[in-house]
C-alpha cells in the first residue's frame, strides 16, 4: 500500500512552522504520519525545527551521492530530504515534508500525487511578521512580500489561511490534512 505525501508550502512568515507544530500536538496519538526532517545548510537554534544540519560541502556529498529524494535552495540555504526519510510512504504511511514553493514543479515531477498545502496570509499580517522578526531591512521584507504575492498557487492546492487564531487557523489545517 503507498502512503500519501504531504506536501505543506507558503511564504516565509505565514506561519508554516506554528502551523506544524500545532497540528503534531492535535493529531490522535494513533495517527500514521511521519515528519519527514529536511537536511539543512544551517545550524539547529533554539525553537528552530528539529533538522539535520550539514555544512555546504557536506550537503554537496550528499547530492552527489544522490541521498535526496528532494532538494532545493532558498534564502541562501540548501534544503533536502532524504530517501530515507520518505520510505514510510512505501509502508503505506502519511508523510509531510515542509517544502518549497519555488520546487513545487519539481516535486510534482517526482511526486504527481502529492498533496499540496498551501500556508497563507494577507500582506499586512506578513509584512508585520517579517517585520517583527528583524532578520531583513525593509526593502528586502517588500521583496519577500511581492515574490509570495506573485506565486500562482496551483488550482488543486489546499488554502490555509493564518490571519486570525493559531486555533482557527489550526483547525483549517488539520481539515486540510484531512481531506482527501
Amino acid at each position: 500500500m503507498k502512503g500519501q505525501l504531504i506536501y505543506v508550502m507558503g511564504p516565509s512568515g505565514a506561519g508554516k512552522d506554528t502551523l506544524l507544530a500545532w497540528l503534531r500536538n492535535h493529531l490522535p496519538v494513533q495517527s500514521s504520519v511521519h515528519w519527514a526532517r529536511r537536511t539543512i545548510t544551517r545550524p539547529v537554534q533554539p525553537g528552530d525545527e528539529q533538522h539535520h544540519s550539514v555544512d555546504a560541502p557536506t550537503f554537496q556529498r550528499l547530492c552527489d551521492t544522490q541521498a535526496f529524494a528532494l532538494e532545493w535552495q532558498a534564502n541562501g540555504l540548501h534544503y533536502g530530504v532524504q530517501h530515507s526519510e520518505l520510505a514510510p510512504l512505501d509502508a503505506g504511511r502519511r508523510v509531510i515534508v515542509n517544502g518549497s514553493r519555488a520546487y513545487l514543479t519539481q516535486a510534482l515531477e517526482k511526486f504527481p500525487d502529492l498533496k499540496i498545502i498551501h500556508v497563507t496570509t494577507s500582506i499586512e499580517t506578513l509584512r508585520a511578521r517579517l517585520l517583527a522578526r528583524g532578520r531583513e531591512a525593509p526593502e528586502a521584507v517588500e521583496a519577500r512580500i511581492h515574490r509570495a504575492f506573485a506565486f500562482q498557487v496551483p488550482d488543486r492546492a489546499i488554502e490555509v489561511y493564518n490571519d486570525g487564531s493559531l486555533e482557527d487557523a489550526g483547525v483549517q489545517f488539520l481539515k486540510a490534512f484531512e481531506q482527501d
